[in-house]
């Protein structure tokens, strides 16, 4: 009962940062539309997964490290930068790729695996992530807050944003916005990858 303030506290901070727009967003936008339904969930879990990644790393303490390491964030921060801007470039030389209405299936799909694979590359490489959560467990979580709770924290984090992600790619799959996806496919691609490539060249550039 004594860590329910901190739960909740830690729940609607984390809620509003998985709501602005950023890196996850638009990829999970972008796999939504371009493949599907299916795989824009995928992609969700995928985020998860990364969030994840972030929480133990924090847990065991090499948050310290990567906060002291000038050289270490900056790997982390190139290497996303590096990821989001290929799949930026991909998307504005990729083809039209119609959905098959009836079907709600698209002709030319990706594994699952490979769907996961994006989305947790896409959170664990994004440094706006790890300065989130350096933040969050150096300001909002106390050191002395139990393992368990931390663990616990870790999951909800964990299923908020797969399920964040999870109602985008639902959402911006129902039939009446493939159709306009459809009509535009190939401008909305270029958008997409533009978005990406800017957020990459921003992140390579940011302090």
């Amino acid at each position: 009962m004594e860590h329910l303030a901190l739960i909740g506290s830690v729940v609607l901070i984390h809620l509003m940062a998985v709501m602005s727009p950023g890196p996850d967003f638009f990829m999970a936008l972008r796999n939504s539309l371009t493949y599907s339904r299916k795989t824009g969930i995928y992609t969700a879990i995928g985020f998860g997964l990364g969030i994840g990644v972030h929480v133990v790393y924090c847990v065991f303490g090499l948050a310290l490290i990567i906060s002291k390491s000038i050289l270490v964030f900056n790997i982390i921060k190139f290497l996303g930068a590096a990821y989001i801007i290929y799949v930026g470039v991909m998307s504005l030389i990729s083809k039209s790729n119609k959905i098959e209405m009836k079907t709600n299936e698209h002709k030319t799909d990706i594994s699952p695996i490979k769907a996961i694979r994006i989305g947790f590359l896409t959170n664990v490489l994004n440094p706006k992530a790890t300065l989130f959560f350096l933040s969050l467990f150096t300001f909002v979580i106390s050191p002395e807050t139990p393992n368990h709770i931390m663990i616990l924290l870790g999951v909800i984090m964990m299923v908020n944003t797969a399920i964040w992600f999870s109602l985008v790619a639902v959402f911006f799959t129902q039939k009446r916005i493939q159709r306009f996806y459809n009509q535009f496919q190939r401008i909305f691609n270029r958008i997409f990858g533009s978005i990406l490539i800017a957020i990459g060249i921003k992140i390579i550039f940011s302090k």
